[in-house]
């Protein structure tokens, strides 16, 4: 019985290093929040290959072969390879990352950004998916709803291979104004984001965040609360007033711990950007709900009982989602 224990655990490294080696993402766009989620991505070690892809001749592979030298130095493994406007260099990825489109500038809504970015978006995942049909696509490209939106209208994929990052940074930026506040390390914050991935449709649950499981309300006032959520939803815009673009480093992470989470089958509840069919009572619109992440991309809608408050600011927006949705059908994009 003894000798079983060592030849199992043989036996499952090397179907996970199998599945590992068997491993590609394709991550398209390589500007600041596309080089950033390769860089995680390959830290993690992961994936066997990266293709990073750019329209921009020598931008993508310029990036890519600065991030390859520094492999001995952070010591992973995958390759990471950049190209220009080549769709058969990603071929059989099994996560598309789409980051491209045009940044927010300051005063910019992410709503202005639709006209601009929504033939780009179209564009790049059905280039992408001709060349890996069974690929899942994360959308990191504002307006991210409704991105999401218009990339599973417009590619024919299945509503579970396609999600939004948005909730993942928007609860990553909760947890950061929440430890400043509180003066404790995030990683003993557990918090969450729901709703549209925009500074007035996002609801940071302030009720339902916990440190170290006792509910963070019990620690703050109620004016450190508000200022909490209020820095929440304005988290974006900060940074883009700060630095004059939109943010790259939570933003890049964020894709990766999602395309991790797919990888590796790890099951996690992940506030997500998904299209709901009748979750929340809400139908035919992508926005940001708990989601489980695995191996068949959204595997689960994860339903909180909201108190009447949340449930009126949800469904408030919901209504703007829907509302920017329709600049798309203006447009005849979907």
């Amino acid at each position: 019985m003894l000798l079983f224990f060592p030849i199992f655990a043989q036996y499952y490294k090397i179907k996970q290093l199998k599945k590992i080696i068997m491993s590609k993402v394709t991550v398209i766009g390589a500007g600041n929040v596309g080089a950033t989620c390769v860089n995680v991505l390959a830290q993690m070690n992961l994936v066997n290959e990266i293709v990073l892809l750019d329209i921009k001749e020598g931008l993508a592979e310029g990036k890519a072969l600065d991030m390859m030298q520094t492999a001995k130095l952070c010591n992973f493994s995958t390759t990471i390879t950049g190209v220009t406007n080549n769709y058969e260099a990603t071929a059989d990825s099994n996560i598309i990352i789409v980051t491209s489109g045009i940044p927010r500038k300051p005063g910019m809504s992410r709503e202005e950004l639709i006209g601009t970015n929504a033939a780009i978006v179209k564009s790049v995942v059905t280039n992408a998916i001709e060349f890996s049909p069974q690929a899942f696509v994360i959308i990191l490209s504002n307006p991210m709803d409704t991105m999401t939106y218009l990339a599973i209208k417009s590619s024919g994929l299945p509503k579970h291979r396609v999600i939004g990052m948005g909730g993942i940074l928007d609860s990553s930026r909760f947890a950061s104004y929440l430890s400043q506040q509180l003066k404790v390390p995030q990683a003993n914050i557990r918090s969450m984001v729901i709703g549209g991935h925009g500074d007035t449709t996002m609801i940071p649950l302030i009720r339902l965040a916990t440190i170290d499981g006792i509910p963070v309300t019990e620690k703050l006032t109620s004016s450190e609360a508000e200022k909490v959520v209020a820095d929440t939803m304005v988290g974006g815009a900060t940074l883009t007033k700060l630095i004059g673009t939109s943010a790259w480093y939570a933003p890049g992470a964020g894709a990766a711990v999602l395309a991790r989470a797919i990888l590796k089958d790890t099951k996690e509840v992940l506030p997500c950007c998904v299209e709901l069919d009748g979750s929340y009572g809400i139908h035919d619109i992508c926005i940001g709900v708990p989601s489980v992440i695995g191996i068949n991309g959204v595997e689960e809608v994860v339903t909180i009982d909201l108190n009447p408050t949340e449930k009126e600011a949800f469904e408030k927006s919901a209504s703007a989602v829907r509302n920017m949705n329709e600049v798309l059908k203006e447009l005849n994009l979907v």
